[in-house]
């Protein structure tokens, strides 16, 4: 694990831009994060002059030495306010990660997810584009299975499991590995997971325990949706309507894959994410 970035003065100091520039190369994250701590700090020290200058005026005992104590004692003031929880450099930071794309922005996540365990369970550190990465290769299988764009169904397995956040769990807390919130009806004969899920009826959320289909990778759920969407009548349809994200999105609601009555806009919402990620990565 990388050390942290040790404290270093202002940008104005051609040492620590070096140090940086440095640590940018190999740690660009940690880079990015002091960068941020050092505009806020040069933000609160105008701030704090701007305060004096509007509330002080300049007397007799004024001069250079007391004005430099002055610009000090401000400077050490600014360094120590910068880096709080909430603050403004944890905004500059997420804007800077966004723009030199190592974060994808805000991940719109379902407000009612057809899989909510009402149990705890470990949250992955994982951000979007390690999702988008990670499942790549299963996608593009089973577009060559389907003829569905990979990149719809990364964006249906990350709406479906939160973006690897919420994804099925057995009752001792190992995965399910079911991305995609696939029933185990009475013709499968595999693994299962129960688990606590929203169902809508009549338009109303409930909630009630489900049988998941459960697999040994996560490859293997990429897999079944495949033959899931070839195989069933039911979907024929959104195979010939997935050229688009908000025409395949209307298919799946249409064709009862889910009964969330805004399943249709919230994955469409979430397939656009994913585009916007793999064209960030190309």
């Amino acid at each position: 694990m990388n050390a942290p970035l040790k404290p270093v003065g202002l940008a104005g100091d051609a040492q620590s831009l070096s140090a940086l520039r440095t640590r940018a190369a190999t740690d660009p994250k940690v880079a990015v994060r002091e960068v941020a701590k050092q505009f806020e700090a040069l933000f609160m020290q105008e701030l704090m002059k701007s305060m004096r200058a509007a509330t002080l005026s300049s007397g007799m005992l004024d001069n250079e030495g007391s004005k430099l104590g002055t610009e000090l004692l401000d400077k050490q003031f600014a360094t120590q306010m910068t880096g709080l929880p909430g603050g403004l450099s944890e905004a500059i930071m997420r804007q800077l990660e966004r723009q030199m794309g190592m974060a994808p922005g805000p991940i719109p996540l379902p407000a009612a997810a057809p899989l909510q365990p009402e149990r705890a369970v470990r949250i992955p550190d994982q951000s979007a584009a390690g999702f988008v990465q990670q499942h790549s290769a299963a996608a593009q299988a089973a577009e060559r299975a389907t003829g569905i764009p990979a990149a719809f169904m990364i964006g249906q397995a990350a709406h479906e499991s939160g973006w690897g956040r919420r994804e099925i769990r057995h009752a001792d807390g190992t995965p399910s590995h079911n991305l995609f919130g696939i029933k185990a009806g009475p013709d499968w004969k595999g693994a299962v997971a129960e688990t606590l899920t929203t169902e809508y009826v009549n338009g109303r959320a409930l909630k009630t325990v489900a049988r998941f289909r459960a697999y040994a990778s996560h490859a293997e759920s990429f897999a079944d949706y495949a033959r899931l969407m070839k195989n069933s009548p039911r979907y024929q349809q959104v195979l010939a309507q997935a050229r688009d994200a908000g025409g395949f999105a209307s298919g799946l609601q249409r064709a009862g894959y889910a009964t969330d009555p805004a399943y249709a806009e919230k994955l469409t919402r979430v397939i656009n994410t994913t585009l916007r990620l793999q064209r960030a990565s190309t």
